[in-house]
Formats: C-alpha cells, sequence, structure tokens
C-alpha cells in the first residue's frame, strides 16, 4: 500500500496520478460499517480493473475547530494504516485536518481533494459530510460532481438494531465492554507499542510482565485486568493485561501503565514492537492490603484466562 501525505493546497496534477475508485472518511476504528464502504470501492475498483485509495484525515477536526488537544483514537494512525494494508487497500491519502481546509466550500474541496486526485467514482457512508461546517453532504455530492465521478452512498450498519458507529465503540470501551466492542469492530481492538524496561516488580511476584510504551493518543479500555493476546514477530501468545496505576504499590499515580504477563514464556523482548490484542474484561483494577493477597488474586485471574483461551 502507498501512503500519501496531503496538505491543502497539494501539488499534483490529474495526469501523474491513476484513475482510482476511492472509499472517504475518517473512519476512526474501521469498524464492520466502515469496512462496508471500503470493501465496496475495493470490489468496484477490481470489477473495473483501476486502482482503489481511502482517502482519510489527520488530526480530528476537533483538534483544530475546538482546540481539543485530547483527543483519542480507536485507531491511531499507525494502527489504521496497517488494518487498510491488510484490507487490501492500494492507496492511502491522509489530508492533514487543519484551519485552511476547514474553510474550504464543498466546492473546493471537491475539486481539490476527488476531481484533483483523478478519482473517477467516490465511495463514503450515508453521514459523510465536506466542506466548510460539513455543508457538503451526500445529498449534494451529485451537484457538486457535475459529472466528473459517479458516487455510491452506503447506507448504514446495524447491530443489536443500532447503529455501528465509533462512538458507540468509544463508549463500550470507557465501561470495559470489549468483546462487545470487537463485535462492532469485526475484530479484536488492538494496541501497539515498544516493550520497555518496567520496575521488575512483576518479576519479584512471580509474574514477569511486558511494560508497554504505547501510543498517548490510542483509545484504551477501561483501566482493569484483561484477557489479551499478545504479537511478538508475528506470533500470537495469550495472557494478562494490567491497565492502570499500580494502586498497590503507587500513590497518586495518573498515567496509565499497560503491562503484560505472557502464559508460558521466557523469551527476552526488551526493544521489540508489539502487538496487544484485548479480549476480555476480567475485573476492576485494586489495591491490596498486602503483596500476598495480590499475587493470590492474580492466580486467579491466570486461571480464569486460560479457560477462557480454551473454550
Amino acid at each position: 500500500m502507498e501512503t500519501i501525505e496531503l496538505t491543502y493546497p497539494h501539488q499534483f496534477q490529474i495526469e501523474e496520478l491513476p484513475e482510482t475508485i476511492a472509499a472517504i472518511g475518517f473512519f476512526d476504528g474501521i469498524h464492520r460499517g466502515h469496512q462496508a464502504v471500503i470493501q465496496y470501492a475495493i470490489a468496484k475498483a477490481k470489477e473495473t480493473q483501476t486502482k482503489n485509495a481511502v482517502i482519510t484525515f489527520y488530526p480530528h477536526p476537533s483538534v483544530v475547530l475546538r482546540n481539543n488537544h485530547d483527543v483519542k483514537y480507536i485507531t491511531p494512525l499507525k494502527e489504521k494504516q496497517k488494518i487498510l494494508e491488510d484490507l487490501g487497500v492500494d492507496r492511502l491519502y491522509i489530508i492533514n485536518f487543519n484551519k485552511e481546509l476547514s474553510s474550504l466550500s464543498p466546492e473546493d474541496f471537491v475539486n481539490h481533494f476527488i476531481v484533483g486526485l483523478n478519482i473517477k467514482h467516490i465511495v463514503a457512508g450515508f453521514d459523510f459530510t465536506y466542506g466548510h461546517k460539513g455543508k457538503g453532504n451526500m445529498e449534494t455530492i451529485s451537484e457538486h460532481a457535475n459529472g466528473r465521478f459517479n458516487h455510491t452512498m452506503i447506507d448504514k450498519v446495524s447491530s443489536d438494531n443500532e447503529k455501528i458507529s465509533s462512538t458507540k465503540i468509544r463508549s463500550l470501551l470507557d465501561s470495559g465492554y470489549v468483546e462487545q466492542a470487537n463485535t462492532l469492530l469485526g475484530r479484536s481492538l488492538t494496541t501497539s507499542g515498544l516493550v520497555i524496561q518496567g520496575d521488575k516488580r512483576g518479576r519479584e511476584l512471580g509474574y514477569p510482565t511486558a511494560n508497554i510504551k504505547y501510543n498517548s493518543e490510542a483509545h484504551l479500555p477501561k483501566p482493569g485486568i484483561y484477557a489479551v493476546r499478545m504479537i511478538i514477530d508475528g506470533t500470537y501468545h495469550e495472557g494478562m493485561a494490567s491497565l492502570g496505576t499500580n494502586p498497590t504499590f503507587t500513590e497518586d499515580r495518573i498515567d496509565l501503565s499497560l503491562e503484560v504477563y505472557i502464559f508460558d514464556f521466557e523469551q527476552q523482548i526488551y526493544g521489540k514492537e508489539v502487538i496487544v490484542e484485548w479480549y476480555k474484561f476480567i475485573r476492576n483494577e485494586e489495591k491490596f492490603d498486602s503483596v500476598e493477597d495480590l499475587v493470590e488474586r492474580m492466580k486467579l485471574d491466570e486461571e480464569e484466562i486460560r479457560s477462557y483461551f480454551e473454550r
């Protein structure tokens, strides 16, 4: 997959670019609804023997429009790129969302980022908007296309009679409902990061953990103990994750640490890039009266998680 970062105004000439069928949207999470949009574009491109593409944006518009710098992404850019590549996307256009872009009229947006990128067919969800204050939408796109490209609107995708949305998935993660979130995502939530040196307290407890330095923009589930799988060098390993502040040993800590005890694993992995797949919330983080009480509880957690993966 070729990744192309764009800032308004981009310098591409139409003749330099292949005719393309593209899916467009912010696509945070690339959930089942997003996948319906993207897979339609991919299938249409195969059918017509043209290139497919995804057009997305970074950062989230609220960073620019509301000065909100605490935005968390279900799929930070790195995860988003990997998932799109796995889906079979040929080209990824990442448009830098800035003040200039937010001021573009719908007509200018279409001229510059659809016609100007040699897009011959654009595919979007029913709620996609574009241009200044989102004045452009899937009802106005025919007028703005003016016969220069085709367009397809994909209707909402529902689960249990409710629209699948990034907002719903974030809400589920905030409550620890990762299994339900995974159902809407159509895959397991993933968090990538670097294994770093920790305080090695877990080793002293008989539970050596991999400390993960994760992307600060990642929208993680609520703090607690989870059943997870970790991907190391392409191989899956089951384990239990602790996401939290380690209240038994620390006080007044705010930042969350992510530690994973990998079952039946003794390799040295400091400095490796790994991926954590989230499967099931086990319990809330607790402050124990003694180290012994903590270890006993960890043994129960391990038993429960091993049983979960053996099902």
